[in-house]
């Protein structure tokens, strides 16, 4: 094929497994149910007597199926290609590569488009139920096909994003990481813009316009709306094909960086032989005894010898760069999210507490600071443990002699320490809430409590899913990928909720086969590998209390909120980590034959 043997290759083997089929089942059934649960709403809450009623049900859950599947599509894209990628390096087979005759477009955009075959399929699986959607009425052709069209632009932007950042880091988090801040910083900024920060217009163009043409999330806004032809509203006019312009001649630009580098990115300066006076010093293994005399020493790496804590794996997580040096560069970016954040609560604070039928800007800010902070922390735990195992250390690690405890809680106290500022951040804008009396004395103490609670969720679900899983694609995927369908099915549930009733007590019937599917696909996440009444406990209990929070915080109930959160969520955690330090081998799929 013209893209080159790299997605040939992907393309063949792709429908050989049965995750290819299963990524796109589950993803059409989700939706259905989605279906499901609105008409029960809808029907449990009034009379569906004319066509219009049943067209005014068909624009309004398309209204919520469209920014759900780019909810999904855009960060997965990103995530799958840059783990690929990612992994060709920790495994040392990107060198292998570039060493073949393949040109740099046949490798970046094999690579790019082999990592997201499976997001394309997924996206054009949910196709024919958006159609069948469009015969209740209320939803034409045109308004599936530009939602299909901004799904599949915003996908490729973020996957060629994923794919050009991952072959310039030499880590997994660092690529991970350094993605995540990016999509974030884009979807925010074009938000602040949007809300008017700037003002009104932008040289002579209302920001509105502005931010349908650059935002992927008012894009998708848009293209789920109805267009009328005539007049001077012309569809080829209209923000959203703007929209598919900037982010093709984004994803080009990106993939042309990406092509032009690679083999200057690639290897990396760790991975190129020293020069010829050093290795003849190192091959001679002379000593540094003479004055002025600088060799190398082959048995040693030279300098001050530091003292090693009793823990070393924690040891090196803190006080070496295990994580790579431009660690930095990912603590940077994370400190322009939050100040572009914290400019957007303080710019609409007072509407922060406000009852109205979404969320304030401000709500929006600090929600999307605490979903990038989860995931980011969900990142550094679980490449923690995946590059050992690419790098082949984690064999190492298990013949010396380390207790389970002191490598499970030294890779979790290390992540920790590395995502530091996406813990305490959050805390900071929490106090600048608090000290503005934006909220109260006892809501901040449930949000602090809460927020320790899923931090702490966080970190022990990437370790998990970094012990249980050996490919390391597949944990982070898995890792961060039960992150976000927990946000997006939160926030999913709220929608529908708000969108097709007020009597929130009397839904759970409606949502009963929405909450069995989360119970089902939870545990197949966590407990399917090494199963656990613990994990089989919180894998039924988790869908069940949160849909309750969901209910709590609708009628202000904040306190069961709190409480339902910090017992479900900590009972989780302590539920994927004491298997992991107690049953470390049967974890890790290493159990010994005992002697009879």
């Amino acid at each position: 094929m013209f893209i080159g043997p790299v997605f040939t290759r992907q393309a063949a083997i792709a429908p050989r497994r049965a995750w290819f089929f299963t990524a796109r089942t589950v993803f059409v059934a989700a939706l259905f149910g989605l279906v499901l649960t609105s008409w029960q709403l809808l029907v449990g809450s009034q009379r569906v007597e004319n066509l219009g009623d049943l067209a005014w049900f068909g624009a309004a859950v398309t209204q919520i199926l469209a920014p759900l599947q780019l909810a999904v599509a855009m960060p997965f894209a990103a995530l799958l290609v840059a783990s690929a990628v990612a992994m060709e390096k920790d495994r040392k087979t990107l060198i292998l590569l570039l060493m073949t005759n393949l040109s740099n477009a046949e490798l970046v955009l094999g690579k790019l488009l082999a990592g997201m075959l499976t997001i394309v399929m997924i996206v054009l699986a949910a196709l024919p139920l958006l159609m069948i959607l469009m015969l209740l009425g209320g939803v034409s052709t045109g308004q599936i096909l530009r939602i299909e069209a901004v799904t599949l632009a915003s996908a490729l932007v973020a996957g060629s994003l994923g794919s050009t950042i991952a072959l310039w880091r030499e880590k997994t988090f660092q690529a991970l990481a350094i993605t995540t801040l990016v999509l974030v910083l884009w979807l925010v900024g074009w938000e602040l813009v949007g809300s008017g920060v700037i003002g009104d217009e932008l040289f002579g163009i209302p920001v509105a316009s502005w931010s349908t043409a650059m935002s992927p999330w008012q894009a998708i806004q848009a293209a789920a709306q109805p267009v009328f032809v005539g007049g001077s509203a012309e569809p080829w006019f209209e923000s959203v094909t703007w929209y598919l312009i900037s982010a093709i001649t984004a994803a080009v630009l990106l993939n042309f960086v990406a092509i032009v580098m690679v083999r200057v990115w690639n290897p990396s300066r760790e991975a190129r032989p020293v020069g010829a006076k050093e290795r003849d010093a190192a091959e001679r293994g002379k000593q540094s005894t003479a004055v002025g005399e600088t060799s190398v020493n082959i048995h040693s790496a030279g300098g001050k010898v530091r003292p090693v804590w009793d823990n070393p794996i924690l040891w090196r997580e803190i006080c070496t760069w295990a994580y790579g040096r431009k660690i930095l560069l990912v603590r940077l970016g994370y400190w322009v999210v939050f100040g572009l954040c914290a400019v957007s609560v303080a710019h609409s604070v007072d509407e922060l507490g406000s009852r109205t039928s979404g969320l304030s800007p401000a709500a929006q800010a600090v929600t999307a600071l605490l979903v990038v902070s989860l995931i980011l922390l969900n990142a550094a735990a679980v490449t923690s443990l995946t590059n050992e195992r690419d790098g082949r250390a984690l064999d190492l690690l298990l013949v010396t002699d380390l207790s389970p405890k002191e490598i499970v809680y030294g890779k979790l106290g290390g992540a920790i320490y590395n995502a530091k500022e996406m813990v305490l951040l959050p805390i900071v804008l929490l106090a600048y809430l608090w000290y503005a009396q934006t909220i109260s004395t006892w809501q901040a103490v449930f949000f602090l409590g809460g927020w320790l609670v899923m931090s702490a969720f966080a970190a022990v679900l990437g370790l998990h899913a970094g012990i249980t899983y050996a490919n390391s694609r597949t944990a982070i995927a898995t890792s961060i990928g039960t992150l976000l369908f927990l946000f997006l099915g939160v926030a999913t549930c709220m929608r529908i909720m708000l969108a097709f009733s007020s009597s929130f007590q009397s839904q759970l019937t409606a949502f009963l086969g929405f909450i069995a599917g989360g119970s089902v696909g939870l545990f197949v996440v966590l407990g399917w590998r090494n199963p656990s009444a613990a994990i089989g406990l919180a894998s039924l209990l988790a869908p069940f209390a949160t849909f309750f929070a969901i209910t709590s915080y609708l009628l202000g109930d904040y306190d069961y909120v709190f409480y339902v959160t910090v017992a479900m969520y900590g009972f989780a955690t302590a539920a994927m980590l004491v298997p992991a330090v107690s049953e470390f081998d049967v974890a890790l799929g290493r159990t010994l034959m005992k002697e009879e």
